[in-house]
Protein backbone atom coordinates (compact mmCIF):
# COMPACT_ATOMS: atom_id res chain seq x y z
CA UNK A 1 0.00 0.00 0.00
CA UNK A 2 1.12 3.33 -0.44
CA UNK A 3 2.10 5.98 1.68
CA UNK A 4 0.39 9.32 0.91
CA UNK A 5 1.62 12.95 2.50
CA UNK A 6 -0.58 15.65 3.90
CA UNK A 7 -0.13 19.64 4.44
CA UNK A 8 2.12 19.23 7.05
CA UNK A 9 4.55 16.06 5.28
CA UNK A 10 2.36 13.29 7.61
CA UNK A 11 2.13 9.86 6.62
CA UNK A 12 -0.80 7.95 6.08
CA UNK A 13 -1.63 4.83 4.02
CA UNK A 14 -3.90 5.13 1.01
CA UNK A 15 -7.03 3.60 1.08
CA UNK A 16 -6.75 2.94 4.80
CA UNK A 17 -9.59 2.64 6.51
CA UNK A 18 -10.97 4.60 9.81
CA UNK A 19 -13.17 7.55 10.18
CA UNK A 20 -10.46 10.01 9.35
CA UNK A 21 -9.77 11.16 6.01
CA UNK A 22 -6.45 10.89 3.77
CA UNK A 23 -5.55 14.74 3.46
CA UNK A 24 -3.65 15.75 0.30
CA UNK A 25 -1.72 18.20 -0.99
CA UNK A 26 -3.55 20.42 -3.55
CA UNK A 27 -2.40 21.33 -6.50
CA UNK A 28 -5.04 22.66 -9.00
CA UNK A 29 -5.35 22.84 -12.52
CA UNK A 30 -4.60 25.47 -14.70
CA UNK A 31 -8.31 25.46 -15.71
CA UNK A 32 -9.49 24.54 -12.47
CA UNK A 33 -11.27 27.90 -12.04
CA UNK A 34 -13.47 28.03 -15.33
CA UNK A 35 -14.20 24.29 -14.24
CA UNK A 36 -15.79 25.27 -10.87
CA UNK A 37 -17.45 27.96 -12.69
CA UNK A 38 -19.14 25.07 -15.17
CA UNK A 39 -19.44 22.59 -12.13
CA UNK A 40 -21.48 25.53 -9.53
CA UNK A 41 -23.59 26.14 -12.39
CA UNK A 42 -24.88 22.94 -13.31
CA UNK A 43 -24.78 22.02 -9.88
CA UNK A 44 -27.61 24.94 -9.01
CA UNK A 45 -29.04 23.72 -12.09
CA UNK A 46 -29.37 20.67 -11.09
CA UNK A 47 -30.90 21.35 -6.90
CA UNK A 48 -33.25 23.56 -8.76
CA UNK A 49 -34.63 20.79 -10.73
CA UNK A 50 -34.52 18.39 -7.86
CA UNK A 51 -37.00 20.21 -6.28
CA UNK A 52 -39.58 20.67 -8.81
CA UNK A 53 -38.17 24.06 -10.90
CA UNK A 54 -38.66 24.47 -14.38
CA UNK A 55 -35.10 26.08 -15.47
CA UNK A 56 -32.79 26.60 -18.24
CA UNK A 57 -29.20 27.40 -18.26
CA UNK A 58 -28.28 31.04 -20.15
CA UNK A 59 -25.46 31.71 -21.49
CA UNK A 60 -26.06 35.52 -20.88
CA UNK A 61 -23.69 38.41 -19.30
CA UNK A 62 -25.10 38.76 -15.68
CA UNK A 63 -27.38 35.99 -15.88
CA UNK A 64 -26.85 31.99 -15.88
CA UNK A 65 -30.01 30.48 -15.07
CA UNK A 66 -33.25 31.25 -15.09
CA UNK A 67 -35.96 29.10 -13.49
CA UNK A 68 -39.42 29.09 -12.03
CA UNK A 69 -41.16 27.02 -9.54
CA UNK A 70 -44.31 25.66 -10.58
CA UNK A 71 -46.19 27.14 -7.07
CA UNK A 72 -44.96 30.39 -7.95
CA UNK A 73 -45.49 33.30 -10.73
CA UNK A 74 -42.43 34.65 -10.01
CA UNK A 75 -39.54 33.77 -12.46
CA UNK A 76 -35.90 33.88 -11.02
CA UNK A 77 -33.19 34.97 -13.38
CA UNK A 78 -29.84 33.73 -11.46
CA UNK A 79 -26.14 34.57 -11.92
CA UNK A 80 -24.31 31.97 -10.20
CA UNK A 81 -20.95 33.22 -8.13
CA UNK A 82 -18.07 30.42 -6.83
CA UNK A 83 -14.91 29.78 -5.11
CA UNK A 84 -12.72 26.46 -4.44
CA UNK A 85 -10.77 26.71 -1.64
CA UNK A 86 -7.51 25.05 -0.70
CA UNK A 87 -7.10 24.15 3.32
CA UNK A 88 -6.69 26.95 5.65
CA UNK A 89 -8.96 29.18 3.41
CA UNK A 90 -11.89 27.99 3.60
CA UNK A 91 -13.22 31.44 5.65
CA UNK A 92 -12.50 33.40 2.53
CA UNK A 93 -15.03 35.67 1.52
CA UNK A 94 -16.27 35.68 -1.55
CA UNK A 95 -16.05 38.63 -3.43
CA UNK A 96 -18.15 40.13 -6.19
CA UNK A 97 -17.50 43.79 -7.65
CA UNK A 98 -20.52 46.32 -8.11
CA UNK A 99 -20.19 46.03 -11.99
CA UNK A 100 -21.90 42.10 -11.67
CA UNK A 101 -25.21 43.22 -9.64
CA UNK A 102 -25.43 46.09 -12.26
CA UNK A 103 -25.34 43.08 -15.22
CA UNK A 104 -27.78 40.74 -13.18
CA UNK A 105 -30.50 44.04 -13.06
CA UNK A 106 -29.81 44.41 -16.93
CA UNK A 107 -30.31 40.87 -18.01
CA UNK A 108 -33.32 40.23 -15.69
CA UNK A 109 -34.96 43.45 -16.66
CA UNK A 110 -34.52 42.02 -20.44
CA UNK A 111 -35.82 38.43 -19.30
CA UNK A 112 -38.85 39.83 -17.19
CA UNK A 113 -37.06 38.06 -14.17
CA UNK A 114 -36.58 38.68 -10.38
CA UNK A 115 -32.76 39.07 -9.79
CA UNK A 116 -31.01 36.36 -7.65
CA UNK A 117 -27.52 35.00 -6.44
CA UNK A 118 -26.52 31.68 -6.43
CA UNK A 119 -23.27 31.16 -4.13
CA UNK A 120 -21.16 27.63 -4.50
CA UNK A 121 -18.31 27.40 -1.97
CA UNK A 122 -16.02 24.43 -2.29
CA UNK A 123 -14.50 24.87 1.66
CA UNK A 124 -12.81 21.56 1.74
CA UNK A 125 -14.96 19.16 3.05
CA UNK A 126 -17.96 20.63 2.57
CA UNK A 127 -19.77 21.78 -0.48
CA UNK A 128 -21.91 24.82 0.76
CA UNK A 129 -24.92 26.21 -1.70
CA UNK A 130 -27.09 29.18 -1.05
CA UNK A 131 -29.90 30.88 -3.67
CA UNK A 132 -30.80 34.67 -2.17
CA UNK A 133 -32.75 37.49 -3.68
CA UNK A 134 -30.45 40.01 -5.31
CA UNK A 135 -31.31 42.45 -2.55
CA UNK A 136 -30.91 40.40 0.36
CA UNK A 137 -27.38 39.56 -0.86
CA UNK A 138 -26.56 43.31 -1.30
CA UNK A 139 -28.09 43.79 2.19
CA UNK A 140 -26.13 40.66 3.91
CA UNK A 141 -23.05 41.41 1.67
CA UNK A 142 -22.06 45.09 2.37
CA UNK A 143 -22.02 48.01 0.36
CA UNK A 144 -18.80 50.00 -0.96
CA UNK A 145 -16.88 49.03 -4.32
CA UNK A 146 -17.42 45.73 -3.39
CA UNK A 147 -19.65 42.90 -1.83
CA UNK A 148 -18.47 40.14 0.23
CA UNK A 149 -20.42 37.15 0.97
CA UNK A 150 -18.77 36.03 4.48
CA UNK A 151 -17.82 32.61 5.62
CA UNK A 152 -16.81 32.45 8.89
CA UNK A 153 -19.20 30.67 11.49
CA UNK A 154 -21.29 33.24 13.17
CA UNK A 155 -22.54 34.12 9.05
CA UNK A 156 -23.18 30.58 8.24
CA UNK A 157 -25.09 30.73 11.15
CA UNK A 158 -26.87 33.85 10.20
CA UNK A 159 -27.53 32.48 6.45
CA UNK A 160 -29.09 29.60 7.86
CA UNK A 161 -31.59 31.21 10.04
CA UNK A 162 -32.05 33.93 7.22
CA UNK A 163 -35.64 32.64 5.35
CA UNK A 164 -34.63 34.39 2.97
CA UNK A 165 -31.73 32.27 2.31
CA UNK A 166 -32.13 29.25 0.99
CA UNK A 167 -29.27 26.63 1.62
CA UNK A 168 -28.05 23.20 0.63
CA UNK A 169 -24.62 21.60 2.12
CA UNK A 170 -22.42 18.62 0.64
CA UNK A 171 -20.26 16.95 3.13
CA UNK A 172 -17.16 15.28 1.05
CA UNK A 173 -15.14 12.94 1.80
CA UNK A 174 -12.22 10.91 -0.22
CA UNK A 175 -11.62 7.24 0.48
CA UNK A 176 -9.11 6.62 -2.05
CA UNK A 177 -7.36 8.84 -4.86
CA UNK A 178 -4.17 9.41 -6.62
Amino acid sequence: MATLRDEQGQGAKAGSSGSDEVLLKISKSSRHSKITGDFAERLILYWLSKHGFECAFVDHTGLDIIAKHPDSPERMGISVKSRSRTPGTEGVSLTVGKGELTKLAKACESFGCVPYFAIVIDAGKRIHGWIVPKSKFEELCGGGAYLHWRMGDDRLKRYEADPEVKAFEFTTRTTTWW
